[in-house]
């Protein structure tokens, strides 16, 4: 296990490096994205003036207020809570937001399934998990929201956050194939057998 500070965008070769179970703290642009942002960009066919090559996204739709536009809130936003949703309903739109977009690591809850485990090896990818239950802790990690865009889907915006320290996350699937998730299930399948066998059940 190591850790890494990382400033986006990054490299093709810095993914690489990633392992599962290694930590990483993020630097920099964060972007946040859910699942109508990517309904509208890949069912619907709209696009975003944003270069995410490189870059990493966060399964957000954040509590924000508007504000005037000021140095400390270009964009007009204030965050609020910035917390992560669960990522598995974003399953699809993986591949695609690395095929098309560039992205490169996706920040979110809960994990992803085999899908994204291929586009992750196949394109150069991680995703990092984060703890449910730490959106006040995460909004301390964003100094501000820079930009917005598509912002007719708000809160589903895509936004463009300036973030320091923002972590440590811990790599849960790298660009190796290896899945945090799967080994947790197969132990829990293990732990299981060995329980009911001790019971004298039968699993069916």
């Amino acid at each position: 296990m190591a850790h890494y500070e990382l400033s986006t965008p990054v490299t093709g070769e810095q993914v690489r490096q990633l392992r599962v179970n290694d930590t990483v703290t993020l630097q920099r642009t964060l972007f946040g994205i859910r699942d109508a942002t990517q309904i509208a960009m890949f069912d619907r066919g709209r696009t975003t003036r944003f270069d995410l090559r490189g870059h990493a996204v966060i399964h957000t739709a954040p509590n924000v207020k508007k504000v005037e536009p000021c140095a400390e809130h270009p964009a007009g936003y204030a965050p609020v809570c910035i917390g992560t949703t669960t990522s598995d309903r974003m399953e699809r739109f993986t591949r695609p937001l690395m095929e098309r977009d560039g992205v490169r690591i996706i920040v979110g809850k809960g994990g992803l399934r085999d899908g994204s485990l291929a586009a992750f090896r196949d394109l150069g990818g991680v995703y990092l998990a984060i703890v449910g239950g730490t959106a006040a802790l995460e909004t301390t990690w964003i100094e501000s929201i820079e930009d917005v865009d598509l912002d007719d889907l708000n809160p589903e915006s895509l936004w463009k956050f300036r973030i320091r320290d923002f972590g440590p996350l811990l790599v849960a699937m790298d660009s190796h194939g290896a899945s945090l998730y799967d080994t947790v299930r197969h132990d829990v399948d293990a732990r299981r057998a060995q329980v009911l066998a001790g019971l004298g059940v039968t699993p069916r």
